[in-house]
């Protein structure tokens, strides 16, 4: 299983926790965005090119870019360029939001567009990053006979990571992900709806071996397990206003390292080759998790490189 650590909102501490992550055997960071939420969040594009500098081998994954809130070119212009000065390193995940409609309303997007917008950018995208001439005249968007240039790094451009519950998100990534990626998932979700992305891969003409599995999963790791335990539901619930007790056993990364082990596998053997650790915690005690999951947990899931 390949393992990417969260970074924190501390925009001023992401250097140094990617290459911290990177030392530490970490296959890849990643951070998620909003552009406005219930706290403190950044942008993606810009946090993972401070992390890029930093680095020279671990991924960087955006978990996830809420692409309705960008014109498609600039999207696939901002992921071409992280491409670049990464040496070919972005993988890019896609959500399209509408958790927190406020944001929606700042950016000037109906939030109800939010999909269609979405499908629209992602065929745009893949269309920029071929690097050949596009011209393209679509709902939301018009590219009148335009080459991006430079392009990415990587042939055909980042890999794409898509999650989602709907019918419509599975759809989707059956058009266009590299990678499944759900989260507040259990490890018979993430099965079942693997298997229904690759299914809709396959109708789209795709061959659906080539759609990896992934998980995001909110997390928290003690010596102490009812410590974890509480800790990551007074996190979480801060997060999305609401109280996870009830969801944390079915839904959130906790334990001590044997039973974060133990449930990691679970996801492992569900389909998830990759597990993308968000801890919760600010801080030195943010430290302390990461720390402890490093020491204890990684080394015994991490299989490959």
């Amino acid at each position: 299983m390949r393992v990417a650590l969260t970074l924190s909102a501390e925009q001023g501490a992401v250097a140094a926790e990617a290459r911290a992550a990177e030392d530490a055997g970490y296959d890849g960071v990643a951070t998620g965005e909003h552009l406005f939420f219930h706290g403190p969040v950044a942008n993606g594009f810009i946090t993972l090119a401070a992390a890029a500098g930093a680095t020279s081998r671990i991924r960087l994954l955006s978990s996830l870019t809420l692409l309705p809130l960008y014109p498609a070119a600039l999207a696939a212009k901002l992921a071409a360029t992280l491409d670049q000065v990464s040496g070919g390193r972005f993988d890019m995940g896609v959500g399209v939001g509408g958790e927190h409609p406020p944001e929606f309303v700042a950016a000037g997007v109906e939030v109800t567009q939010r999909g269609a917008r979405a499908d629209e950018a992602l065929d745009v995208m893949k269309r920029l990053w071929s690097g050949e001439l596009v011209d393209f005249d679509g709902r939301f968007t018009t590219v009148p006979g335009l080459t991006l240039e430079p392009g990415p790094v990587q042939p055909g451009g980042p890999p794409l990571w898509l999650g989602g519950r709907r019918p419509a998100a599975i759809r989707r990534a059956g058009r266009f992900a590299d990678v499944w990626m759900p989260y507040m998932y259990s490890p018979e979700q993430v099965a079942t709806s693997l298997a229904e992305v690759r299914a809709a891969a396959e109708a789209a003409g795709r061959d659906p071996a080539h759609i990896r599995g992934a998980v995001f999963c909110w997390g928290n790791v003690d010596h102490d397990a009812d410590v974890a335990r509480r800790e990551v539901i007074e996190g979480v619930s801060a997060v999305y206003q609401q109280d996870f007790t009830k969801l944390a056993d079915r839904y959130l990364l906790h334990g001590d390292p044997d039973r974060v082990v133990a449930r990691a596998t679970e996801y492992a053997d569900a389909g998830a080759e990759t597990l993308i650790f968000s801890p919760v915690g600010e801080g030195a005690r943010r430290r302390e998790v990461v720390d402890l999951f490093g020491e204890s947990v990684l080394p015994r899931i991490r299989t490959s490189a």
